[in-house]
Formats: C-alpha cells, structure tokens, sequence
C-alpha cells in the first residue's frame, strides 16, 4: 500500500513518519522519544507540557487521596478514544483489542493506587512513559495509543504546519477537512473538544507525527528495566566482598534464576521499592542509561530498542 509521501506525490525526506496510508504500522508513538529529542519545536514542548500536566493529574488525585481526587483521577484515564487517525500501532493491540479505552484506563488506575501507589506518593513513578514498566498489559501500543490522545492538539498543529508547507496536501485532488475532537487542554487541565482541519486520505482524516517521535520499540519498556536496571541493582544488593577485598557480584545469568527476581512487572515494582528505601532512584538511572545510549539526533524511527 502507498505511503503518504507516495499518495500526495510528496518526493524526498519528510519530517513526518512516512507510514502506509491503508493499513496498521508497526510504528508506536513514544512519549518518552518526545521527551529526550525535544524537537520539532515548538510541537515537542506542547505534547512535553500536555503529557505532563495530564499525568500530574492523575498522581496528584492519588495524593490528595478524597473521595472526590481519586473519582477524578480515575475519570481520567478513562476517557481516551482509539487513535486511528494516525495510522500508528495494531489496532488488535490497542485500546479496541483490549475491550475499550475504559477497561484499559481501569488497569492503569487499579495498578497506580494499589501495588505502585507507593512510588506514585514518593515521586518516583511521575511520567506518562513509566507506566509500562510496572502495569501489566500496557505496552508499546497501549502507551502509543494513550500519548497520541493525549497530545492530539499538538499532533494537530505539526499536521497543519505538514499542510501549509506541502501544497500537495490539498491540490490534485485531495481534500482537507474539519473535525471536531477530543483534545487535553493543559491550561484547564480538562478533556475538551477542538476544530482541526486534517488532511482527508481513503476518506478519513490523517493525523501526522513527527519522525523522532515514533519508534518500533518503546525506549522504557519492561523488559529492558528488568534487564539493564533492575538486575544491576540486585547484583549490588547481593555483592560480598571477598578476603581479598574484591567485590563478587552474581551473574544477571544466574539472578534471572532466583525466584524473587524473574522477569515481570512485580519484580520491576519490588526491587524498585527497595532501591527508594536505600533512597536510589531506579526510574532516574534507567532514564540516565538510555540517553546516554540514545544520540539526540537519532533518527528514533530507526532505533532498535
């Protein structure tokens, strides 16, 4: 199936994901990949200032912790619709494929105000990209899926800057056209609604991200904590100093084996908690790791995890 560079007629690089207009692509929306690369500007500093006030909300209702808070909160995250618009993701695996954006938004507030409220209250757990490292099921699509809602405004705006700078968008042919969506306003810190204008490809509308912004791996996936960060803080926890003076640590080989230390979110969120009682913070040396494995001009579309 055609891409959008080669239904539009559009030749040469884009600064767009280039995606396949008529089908699912395996390319997810990282909010994490927005956070580290910080262009184009200024779309990157709005969707940074749309995921965060949005999650803010969210934790900060488990603070305050009322009745009234928490109803919020939870009210939340339940109100995300499936992203179709963009093309991204599976669409078995996002929010459809997992019975609705309801279901979706009840894991994720069971998760945050049960065996993670701890993290939540001490700061820890504070960005949209931490979720899939501790709640199960929320993985690149979910977190695709609820970042492209929630930074849809600004996706808008990169689309009608694609617009004005590619005439091809509306000529030969193709149409644009206006649409009212759900939108979260940073300023009322509320869902709202929005006038776009999109382009009109097969009859539905096209919203367009950022190169940099979508990947075929999330950066912070579960696995890749478990992996790099979580294990070497057991490795240290379980270190012993020999008669010698030599720090012997066990292999991640043979951690892996332990049966409190098997891969999965529990083991991520319990080793976690015990690093922040030994007052280290997991989530911030694993964010560490990844910058400095990740150039910020990487193309992140071809990054592999």
């Amino acid at each position: 199936m055609p891409t959008i560079s080669n239904h539009y007629g559009i030749a040469g690089p884009v600064p767009f994901a280039d995606v396949e207009i008529g089908a699912d692509n395996r390319l997810y929306v990282d909010p994490h990949a927005i956070r580290l690369h910080r262009d184009p500007e200024p779309f990157a500093a709005d969707a940074l200032r749309c995921i965060d006030t949005f999650f803010h909300e969210v934790t900060n209702s488990i603070i305050v912790g009322t009745p009234t808070s928490r109803a919020r909160g939870r009210a939340l995250l339940q109100q995300f619709t499936e992203p179709w618009e963009t093309r991204l993701g599976m669409a078995e695996a996002g929010f459809h494929g997992h019975g609705g954006a309801e279901t979706v938004g009840t894991w994720i507030w069971d998760v945050l105000t049960g065996d993670a409220e701890a993290v939540v209250r001490v700061g820890v757990l504070r960005h949209v990209e931490d979720l899939p490292l501790f709640v199960e099921g929320v993985d690149r699509d979910i977190t695709s899926d609820i970042t492209t809602r929630i930074i849809f405004s600004p996706l808008a705006d990169f689309t009608e800057s694609m617009v004005h700078a590619y005439p091809q968008f509306h000529s030969g042919g193709h149409q644009t056209g206006t649409f009212t969506k759900q939108v979260w306003d940073p300023s009322s810190r509320a869902w709202g609604t929005r006038s776009i204008t999109l382009p009109v490809a097969d009859g539905k509308p096209l919203l367009l991200v950022p190169r940099s912004w979508a990947r075929r791996t999330l950066l912070m996936s579960a696995r890749r904590f478990y992996g790099t960060t979580v294990l070497s803080f057991a490795q240290l926890e379980q270190a012993v100093v020999d008669s010698n003076g030599k720090l012997l640590v066990s292999s991640k080989k043979f951690l892996r084996t332990h049966p409190d230390l098997r891969e999965g979110r529990e083991t991520n969120l319990r080793v976690t908690l015990r690093a922040i009682e030994n007052e280290q913070d997991l989530l911030e040396a694993f964010k560490a790791f990844i910058a400095s494995k990740i150039p910020p001009s990487e193309d992140a579309t071809d990054a592999a995890a």
